[in-house]
């Protein structure tokens, strides 16, 4: 009996990873093996910075409340600290926004959490 392949789907599969590393630089778009490690790598490098994007804006956003805060003689520590005291339950994006778009909110949050 002849070997049976099942050629379609081998085609599709190659096809597919060939489509996701269009755009690439030279072999790494068009050889198969090569661009199947390109890709693998990619998403790699695209799981690990979705995990530290999320670490850089909340370190952008505490650098923002602290100089927001420090105008008003406080540092972010004893600011989040007050909140918590004080049940403030706004977030570090919000309380980020208020202290670079909105100085007149900020302020009021700052005077009650120094109250």
């Amino acid at each position: 009996m002849p070997r049976s392949v099942n050629n379609v789907a081998s085609r599709a599969r190659r096809k597919k990873i060939l489509k996701q590393t269009k755009g690439n630089f030279g072999a790494r778009k068009n050889v198969y093996t090569v661009a199947k490690n390109t890709l693998e790598k990619g998403l790699q490098y695209a799981y690990r910075d979705r995990k530290a994007k999320k670490r850089s804006f909340r370190a952008l956003w505490i650098q923002r409340i602290n100089a927001g805060v420090r105008t008003f003689g406080m540092n972010y520590s004893s600011f989040m600290g007050a909140l918590a005291k004080n049940n403030i339950t706004l977030n570090r994006k919000v309380l980020a926004d208020l202290a670079m778009n909105n100085p007149e909110a900020f302020e009021a949050v700052v005077k009650i959490a120094q109250k």
